[in-house]
């Protein structure tokens, strides 16, 4: 991973309705970490969707073989060792002792196999990673083996890859679900345990310690490391208004917010009591994703169109709030890292134009087709996002429809592939975290496999096939040139459009220690006073 990406009020309501949801034992509250988290959990299959929250519900629960430190190196998580053979075709995997589901019952290689296995079926680096792989054996309960039929030389960086999709760890009876359907029991093996019957969507989500975890003996880094949990309870609390959030958090009533929006982020700051930080330098960005299999985005002059109109800076303000919280990014690889590039961004550096927008929509053979465009309103980065497109497009003469729904919702209904007048949608906006877009093996939304792709379904051979010429490169230079390569090749097709790369500050109280630096809010090692 190293090459890979060396290669960003109402308070006493707040309290009568915050109380309901607290535990009577003033004893068992100080324990207690009340978190507020960036959305409603509505999915809890983390292979199922790359939602970022459903990506934090399964760090809560679910524990990985391997993991990424914060200098981008692979290490074992439940894996005690593994060893390569000489001609790099066997990769054998010992799992550490004291692994154990929250059910009691050990974890197995053959746990991990059905694991690695549907995971290989969603994700695009797992997708990748399956097509060289000859076979999975367990060669007892604590050792398996990977066979490859040639060499893969990031193998180990798939296993480890940090964030969606997360290649999780589920007994074997749950991951033999159906890639393609989402599981119906949350059993992990990590260090907290899901308390489904308070589970209330819409309100809150509650984990306990899983006081059987053994963690390691390293330090946190990332998601590395000993997870050592130092509450016994943690609770995710949905406070969707962010005046509502806000005031919680200046009350005490909440001890940390996830993802407050910019505009708060200066009143948050000015408190004594709480601590305004970014924890992931590297940056967070924004995209419009096209449904690539209906009218009217089907059409790749539709998408190119949106090239002479979004304008990053008026996203980025969107946004952030202010441009000291972000920059342009005319990549579609993360800027700041190695494979990022302005080739070909032409198309997006020049005047805006109406006029060569609409022409581009004529020649499309545009004919009033309904847009809808999915937005979340609970998600300010979402909605934004979605408000400005609108308004750009019904300026183009287009006949849009804003579909305005929580993030959950938006999670579902982006997962349909059927025409508008059926449920479906034809654009959504949402955002990646910069390590999720650095690369090609790693960026979803640049993909061109169609069905087998993530939401929106993009298809284009050529984007494929130099993707497949990226893998075989045989050093960093090389993937450079294949990557503009790309880079160009996407101006075309326009898989997606990059709106703006920004970072995205937290928020908490002063009495809470231990938040790690990495990409996702993690939620071991966190101390509250």
């Amino acid at each position: 991973m190293r090459q890979l990406l060396h290669s960003a009020l109402k308070v006493g309501a707040v309290v009568a309705a915050i109380a309901g949801l607290m535990p009577a034992d003033a004893a068992a509250q100080g324990k207690t970490l009340k978190f507020v988290p960036q959305a409603d959990l509505r999915v809890l299959d983390p292979i199922w969707t790359t939602g970022y929250i459903t990506r934090n519900h399964g760090y809560m629960v679910y524990d990985t073989l391997l993991a990424i430190d914060a200098d981008y190196n692979v290490k074992p998580q439940m894996a005690e060792k593994w060893t390569i053979s000489d001609d790099k075709l066997t990769y054998t995997f010992t799992l550490r002792d004291g692994l154990k589901f929250h059910d009691g019952q050990p974890v197995r290689a053959a746990d991990c196999i059905a694991s690695i296995q549907r995971w290989g079926k969603r994700d695009t680096f797992g997708q990748t990673l399956m097509a060289s792989v000859a076979a999975m054996e367990p060669i007892d309960d604590k050792n398996f083996k990977i066979v490859l039929k040639k060499p893969f030389a990031l193998l180990l960086d798939a296993l480890a890859k940090p964030s969606s999709n997360v290649p999780f760890i589920m007994p074997e009876r749950h991951a033999k679900t159906d890639a393609f359907e989402q599981i119906k029991e949350v059993i992990g093996s990590g260090p907290f345990k899901f308390v489904p019957n308070e589970w209330v969507p819409g309100n809150k989500v509650v984990y306990v310690k899983n006081t059987d975890y053994v963690p390691r003996k390293e330090p946190p880094s990332w998601a590395s490391g000993g997870k050592v949990a130092k509450v016994d309870r943690v609770e995710w609390i949905y406070l969707p208004d962010a005046a509502t959030a806000s005031a919680a958090l200046a009350a005490g009533e909440v001890d940390w917010w996830e993802a407050p929006p910019a505009d708060l982020l200066p009143v948050l700051a000015r408190s004594k009591d709480i601590k305004v930080e970014n924890i992931d330098p590297l940056g967070s960005v924004g995209i419009v994703r096209f449904n690539h299999l209906q009218p009217p985005f089907n059409n790749p002059k539709m998408r190119q169109a949106l090239l002479y109109v979004v304008d990053q800076h008026d996203y980025l303000l969107a946004i952030a709030g202010s441009e000291k919280n972000g920059k342009a990014c005319m990549s579609f690889f993360t800027c700041g890292t190695p494979m990022a590039s302005d080739v070909g961004a032409e198309v997006m550096k020049g005047p805006r134009s109406m006029d060569k927008a609409k022409q581009l929509i004529k020649e499309a053979g545009y004919n009033g087709e309904k847009i809808v465009i999915l937005s979340a309103t609970d998600q300010p980065i979402v909605h934004s996002q979605g408000l400005l497109t609108a308004d750009l497009l019904r300026q183009l003469g287009l006949n849009v429809e804003l579909a305005a729904s929580d993030w959950g919702t938006l999670l579902n209904r982006r997962a349909s592939k059927e025409p508008v007048d059926k449920g479906g949608w034809s654009i959504f906006h949402t955002w990646w975290v910069g390590t999720d877009l650095a690369n090609p093996a790693v960026n979803a939304p640049a993909r061109g496999n169609g069905a087998n792709g993530w939401f929106g379904w993009s298809t284009d051979e050529k984007l494929e096939a130099l993707r497949n010429q990226w893998f075989e490169a045989p050093d960093v230079e090389s993937q450079r040139k294949i990557a503009e390569e790309m880079q160009k090749r996407s101006w075309e097709v326009v898989p997606f459009v990059p709106t703006a790369q920004f970072i995205l500050p937290t928020a908490f109280r002063t009495n809470i220690s231990g938040v790690i630096i990495a990409p996702v809010a993690f939620l071991w090692n966190v101390e509250k006073k």
